[in-house]
Formats: structure tokens, C-alpha cells, sequence
């Protein structure tokens, strides 16, 4: 079984990593779980770039298969910002991204948002000093941002982002969030390329 290196530190989203590539013959890895303390800074300014990054810096240093992602919202009102910015959309003082959100959009009329997410692949090469070879992946949901925070679920912008059957993010379990979220779709276009790899 091949190690898959999903370049993350983040604990809610290693665990969605781990449940979507569950039916792969991977064994997924953290970067703890093998000792690695890498922080790849995100200075691009879309998520294909940002991802590319991170995925080759984990896939040198490690030697291995590496997954790397960059994703974000996008929110009609705010010009579909804050995107590849949305992890730092607060700023350093702010501590809840989706909080601030609901407040920068409060009395706003238009609440049209999609999730993006960009997935990717360092495959290593034959010798250490050869570029890993990079292949990306993307996945969209269309959505909007809610007036207040529901669900208990998920992480990051879930609890405000309201998918078209009226339930957010946080209001579904995983396996369904899975099935119909930016991430899920991003995998699941991966997939078939990483089973291949695996093999």
C-alpha cells in the first residue's frame, strides 16, 4: 500500500482527507505522524498555485506521494472575495473567519457564495534531485452564506454556508457533506489518478 502524504496540519480537515480517500489503497499520512514540521507560505493568488506549492515543498522533503489543497469562499456581496484569501480574511486578530464574515454581510440582500477547493498531487521522482511531477484537481459547490451560524458540524466557513437544499455544511454528517462538498469533488476527481499511482 502506498503512503499518501496529505500536506496539512489543520485536524478538522485531515480528517475529511482521511475519510475521502478511505476506499483508496493508500495509507494516509500527516506530516506529524512522520516527524515533519514544514510551514510552506501561500503568498499566490490563485488556489492552484497555492496548492502546487505545498504539495511539491511536502513531496521533497519527504520523499512521498503528496496531497496538498487550497481552498476558500467565495461571496457574491464581497466581489467573490475573500477566496484564496479566506483562511486570513479576519486578519491576525480575528479567531472565527466565518463570524466575521456573517458581520462584513450583515443587511446584505445578495448571499450568493461557492466553496472552491484545488487539490495538488506531487508525484516524486525516480531520484531525489528530480522535480516532483504536479497534477491538479478542483471541486465547486454553489451555496449561500446564512444570517447566523448552524450545525454543529465540519469546520472553517461550514456552520454559514448553506448548500441549495437549505441545510449548511455543519447540519450534515459527514458522509453526505462528503458526497456534495468542494473538497468531496476535488477528491473525487483525484481519485482514479491516485489509485493508478497506487497501484
Amino acid at each position: 500500500m502506498r503512503e499518501l502524504l496529505v500536506a496539512t496540519n489543520n485536524p478538522g480537515k485531515l480528517g475529511e482527507f482521511r475519510r475521502l480517500l478511505s476506499h483508496l489503497p493508500v495509507r494516509v499520512l500527516s506530516p506529524g505522524e512522520i516527524g515533519l514540521r514544514l510551514d510552506v507560505p501561500e503568498p499566490y493568488d490563485t488556489y492552484a498555485e497555492n496548492a502546487t506549492v505545498k504539495a511539491v515543498a511536502f513531496c521533497r522533503l519527504s520523499r512521498r506521494l503528496a496531497l496538498a489543497d487550497d481552498s476558500g469562499i467565495e461571496v457574491a456581496a464581497l466581489d467573490w472575495g475573500p477566496g484564496v484569501r479566506s483562511a486570513r480574511f479576519g486578519g491576525t486578530d480575528v479567531t472565527d473567519n466565518a463570524t466575521h464574515l456573517l458581520e462584513r454581510l450583515r443587511g446584505a440582500g445578495d448571499r450568493r457564495a461557492r466553496m472552491v477547493c484545488w487539490l495538488a498531487l506531487a508525484i516524486p521522482g525516480a531520484h531525489p534531485e528530480d522535480e516532483p511531477e504536479v497534477e491538479l484537481f478542483s471541486g465547486t459547490v454553489d451555496g449561500f452564506v446564512t444570517t447566523e451560524r448552524r450545525g454543529e458540524g465540519g469546520f472553517g466557513y461550514d456552520p454559514i454556508f448553506e448548500l441549495p437544499g437549505g441545510q449548511t455544511n455543519a447540519e450534515l454528517g459527514p458522509q453526505e457533506k462528503d458526497r456534495i462538498s468542494h473538497r468531496g469533488r476535488a477528491v473525487a476527481a483525484a481519485a482514479p489518478r491516485i489509485r493508478v499511482l497506487a497501484g
